[in-house]
């Protein structure tokens, strides 16, 4: 007995020494959270903002789910100067699409990109020619993507929050819809990694290096990306929203990331596995990341989020024989699970349940954890060769 108490202890000393440390970086992340700022709400457009806005949506094969985007930025007020749909010469119905929606609104023009160049992501490769068509009069560009639900109001309360706030670049978290049970237990646990890395919406980074950011909702002042040469330094960026945010950041102008869950929705993927496959090889932004700011984050999301269900199963079992060291291992891990659970209560406002099926299973989210890690910790490892349809180079750099 005596061993098995030696082999106990020191399994648990050695969990601490990983775990306390990466607590620690958690706690201080959180508690900024009581600064943050609130969520972008509705506006309504003013005078100074007519026509100031460049809207650049990149398409490919998304006739399934880009009418209500269309629909929302037709919905947009007289700050929209233009909407150009860049599309990657889509095989399904996406043209004629936004074709039909340049009838009903002249704001509308739909534009293809030329083939794509060597070393450059189709994403990126879109919204930069989008930028290179676009108005030189607009003041803002802001990059949407086909899958987002914009609501009435959302443009003007952006950019106005932008104006006053003095930022260059902002983007916005949005509402998830839920439709599935499956992604209703994975995908928050998958945003939870983010969560977890990164501040969370509404605080502003001060280190370039860790600035979050979303393409869906993208909006940069014009001039800053003319200063910056487009999206040419994300070009080759699977992630070319956190590439590109990043880079401005660090030249100093100031870059922010807010809760846009009052002003837009998106339905990203159809069921758990698609949301596995094709959100979790991005979620790891190593490239916008350094290879020690990569493994940092894996360290991280181990202790804090990885282990904890193992280590209060394992030494609950235990609990009648435990020793000083695995108490308080079982008490610390009882904490992080016990963040957890807060924290997914304070994201379920940015969830929209209303066509989900199964939608409890939101609140069992904490126990795919082990598996959202684990989806980190592969696509850290990998570099994808498909995206959206294309085929990449292994090494498109």
């Amino acid at each position: 007995m005596s061993d098995w108490l030696t082999v106990e202890s020191g399994l648990a000393f050695g969990l601490l020494l990983i775990q306390l440390p990466a607590t620690a970086v958690l706690l201080s992340r959180l508690v900024k959270g009581a600064t943050r700022h609130p969520p972008i709400q509705p506006s309504r457009a003013t005078p100074e903002l007519l026509a100031s806005v460049s809207v650049v949506v990149p398409t490919l094969n998304e006739a399934e789910r880009i009418s209500p985007c269309l629909a929302g930025l037709s919905g947009q007020s007289y700050e929209v100067r233009e909407i150009i749909v860049v599309d990657s010469y889509s095989k399904d119905k996406t043209p004629e699409l936004v074709k039909a929606a340049m009838q009903q609104d002249p704001r509308f023009r739909l534009i293809n990109d030329e083939a794509l160049p060597p070393n450059w992501v189709g994403r990126p490769w879109a919204l930069h020619n989008g930028f290179l068509y676009s108005s030189e009069q607009s003041e803002w560009i802001l990059g949407m993507d086909a899958d987002t639900q914009p609501s009435a109001g959302l443009i003007a309360g952006l950019v106005s929050t932008a104006s006053s706030e003095g930022y260059d670049l902002v983007s916005l978290s949005p509402q998830f819809i839920l439709k599935y049970p499956g992604e209703s237990w994975l995908q928050p646990a998958l945003l939870m990694t983010l969560l977890y890395r990164f501040e969370s919406a509404g605080v502003d980074s001060e280190i370039a290096e860790r600035v979050m950011a979303n393409g869906q909702c993208f909006l940069c002042r014009r001039s800053v990306l003319a200063a910056v040469g487009g999206y040419t330094s994300a070009k080759s960026s699977f992630c070319d929203d956190v590439t590109l945010a990043r880079n401005i950041a660090s030249l100093g102008f100031k870059v922010g990331f807010l809760d846009g869950s009052k002003v837009f929705k998106v339905r990203m993927y159809e069921g758990a596995l698609e949301t596995w496959k094709e959100w979790g090889r991005s979620l790891d932004l190593k490239d916008a990341s350094s290879m020690a700011q990569v493994w940092g984050d894996l360290w991280l999301l181990l202790s804090v989020q990885g282990l904890p269900l193992f280590v209060v199963f394992y030494f609950s079992l235990m609990q009648h024989s435990l020793t000083l060291l695995p108490l308080l291992l079982l008490g610390l891990n009882s904490f992080l699970l016990a963040i957890r659970w807060a924290l997914l209560l304070a994201i379920a406002s940015t969830y929209d349940f209303s066509t989900a099926k199964g939608s409890w299973l939101f609140w069992l989210s904490p126990l795919a954890d082990p598996l959202a890690v684990l989806r980190i910790f592969l696509s850290a490892n990998r570099t994808p060769t498909q995206w959206r349809g294309r085929s990449y180079n292994p090494s498109p750099n």
